[in-house]
């Protein structure tokens, strides 16, 4: 069975139990498997990419299924342990011209918004904080059961959510003639309910 056919198999599972009685219920909580979750990122170098991943500190996550646009996302990434694919890009990413991780160690991304927009996917606002300068940011988020999980069993789920930056909107402008100042980013993130 492909990803694919597989994850639309999931998604059609999820639906059927979120618009069942017993799938309507109050906001719930999730943890975040941080060991299992990854937050990656992909800019230009010239005709390259760099890619790589930043490991999530902390995170905050409630969803509700019945009334989405109640749900709150907080999520804090480590950029002192941040990878990529080349190592001197990693040391330049993490120095004071780019993300500057000795005086701020973390980046913060708070939802303000969730709106749906089919039964699998939705999108979320909120506020990114990198180097001290909060901006918005929309991320296109899709959510499904995890492979394994039972048909209606809400209790793992996948989330992945998409969105750019531009760098130098956050004073991460070190390198600008070399490395693209447009940024993806590319999270998968597994969460168990509390």
């Amino acid at each position: 069975m492909t990803n694919a056919v597989f994850r639309s198999l999931v998604l059609a599972s999820a639906i059927a139990a979120l618009l069942s009685p017993a799938g309507q219920a109050a906001p719930v909580r999730y943890s975040l498997d941080a060991a299992a979750s990854k937050v990656g990122f992909e800019t230009r170098f010239g005709p390259d990419a760099i890619t790589g991943s930043m490991p999530v500190a902390k995170a905050d996550l409630t969803v509700d299924f019945e009334k989405l646009a109640a749900s709150r996302v907080s999520v804090a990434l480590d950029v002192a342990n941040a990878e990529a694919s080349f190592p001197f890009a990693a040391q330049a990413m993490k120095g004071p011209k780019v993300l500057d991780a000795a005086d701020y160690p973390q980046i913060t991304f708070v939802s303000t918004a969730v709106r749906a927009r089919n039964p699998s996917e939705a999108q979320i606002d909120g506020d990114i904080t990198i180097r001290g300068v909060t901006r918005p940011i929309t991320f296109d988020a899709s959510i499904w059961r995890q492979q394994g999980s039972e048909s209606g069993d809400l209790s793992r789920l996948t989330i992945r959510l998409v969105g750019t930056i531009n760098r130098s909107d956050f004073g991460a402008v070190g390198w600008n003639d070399m490395v693209a100042d447009e940024v993806k980013l590319d999270i998968r993130a597994r969460i168990s309910r509390d």
